[in-house]
This record gives C-alpha cells, sequence and structure tokens, in this order.
C-alpha cells in the first residue's frame, strides 16, 4: 500500500477526497501525514478524524518550514508528496529531492492561468474552456511534467465560485486518480512528457458527462 503524505493549506477538500478513494479501496494507498503552513486549517481537523497524523509547521522560515517538512516525511517513509491546495512555493532542493515523488493539482488547464486564483483568471480573460491539471512539481511554479487534464464548460452566467465549484468536482476525481496511477507504476516521465502505460481505466467508472478527461484517466 503506497504512502502518501498531503501538504495542504486551507479547507482540505482534495485531502478529503484522497481519503476517501483510499478508504472505498478506489486505490491501493494510504494517507500517513498532511502538513500544514496554516495552524487553523480545517486540512488538519480532516486528517485528525481519521487518525492521520497531522502537523502545522511554521513558514516564517522558510528553510526551516522545508527541512522539518521533509523530516516529518521521512519519518513516516512517505513514498509519494501530493500537494492539494499547498499555497506556497516550493525550494529547487526540496523540489529536487522529491522529484518523481511530488505531484500537485492546479485548477486550470496548464499551462494556462498559472498562480493564484485560476478560476478568477478565467473568468476575467473570458475562455470558454478551463479545467485542471495534475502534475509532478518541478523548479518552476504549475510547471511541471503534466499527468491528467479535465476540461469544463465554462458557462454564460459562471461566477468565479461557481466555475471554482465544478472545477473543484472534477479535481476529487482526477488527483486520486493520479495516485492510483502513481502506485501502479504506470507513470513514466520523459522529458516533458509523462507516459501513462496501459491499464485499466475511470472512465466509465467515475466521470461526470460534461467533462472531457485526458487520456489515461
Amino acid at each position: 500500500m503506497l504512502k502518501v503524505g498531503v501538504l495542504a493549506s486551507g479547507r482540505g477538500t482534495n485531502l478529503q477526497a484522497i481519503i476517501d478513494a483510499c478508504e472505498k479501496k478506489m486505490i491501493n494507498a494510504k494517507v500517513v501525514a498532511v502538513i500544514s503552513d496554516n495552524e487553523k486549517a480545517y486540512a488538519l481537523e480532516r486528517a485528525k478524524k481519521h487518525g492521520i497524523e497531522a502537523y502545522f509547521v511554521d513558514a516564517s522560515d522558510k528553510e526551516k518550514h522545508e527541512r522539518k517538512m521533509d523530516e516529518i516525511l521521512e519519518s513516516h517513509d512517505v513514498e509519494l508528496v501530493v500537494g492539494a491546495g499547498y499555497m506556497r512555493i516550493l525550494s529547487p532542493w526540496f523540489v529536487n529531492k522529491w522529484y518523481g515523488k511530488l505531484i500537485n493539482i492546479h485548477p486550470a488547464l496548464l499551462p494556462s492561468f498559472k498562480g493564484i486564483d485560476a478560476q478568477r483568471q478565467a473568468i476575467e480573460y473570458g475562455v470558454k474552456i478551463t479545467g485542471c491539471t495534475t502534475h509532478f512539481m518541478d523548479e518552476k511554479p504549475d510547471h511541471g511534467p503534466i499527468i491528467l487534464q479535465a476540461a469544463v464548460r465554462v458557462k454564460e452566467d459562471d461566477t468565479r465560485d461557481s466555475l471554482a465549484e465544478r472545477i473543484l468536482r472534477v479535481e476529487h476525481q482526477i488527483l486520486p486518480r493520479s495516485i492510483d496511477l502513481f502506485e501502479q507504476g504506470r507513470l513514466v516521465i520523459e522529458g516533458r512528457r509523462v507516459k501513462i502505460l496501459p491499464g485499466d481505466s475511470w472512465l466509465e467508472k467515475y466521470s461526470y458527462p460534461d467533462v472531457l478527461y485526458s487520456e489515461g484517466y
């Protein structure tokens, strides 16, 4: 069973999606540690409710913050680190140490709308389609090799929040699936591309009819 460490800064809805997928045996994984830079993050409460070790790590000193996170992850024998709404840019040393074992989710179709509040960026730009992306982290924010993407239509009457809610539902699908693919050993990084090896599909089991999922989902 794959040991997963999750980094989160806020509500932890993506964390909950991972926990649920583990408990429902959708994926052969277990969250063993949750770390937050926010002492009041509800993600920490979610972890505690499920008997998962939860840690607040002060981020006023970036290097100490990351060294402590690394120590915690190592102490739990974490095999995959997942950024699930973690709102800080990680240092090159941390990313390089965990490269290939460090994934993130972003609420846009990268490389569009990088950074914070991608949903508002999409609304303000006037795009007709946006979505979400999972990717391996590298030294640049929202930049590393893409694992999965899913496209979501933007409706004429969408607000930032209504669009964000629809994207979030799909994030809750492709993030656990990305963990599942990693656990199965089906992700091969080839430069900027991630090759997904043949195997099972979630399209018929867990999908929404109005969403376009990338190959490999």
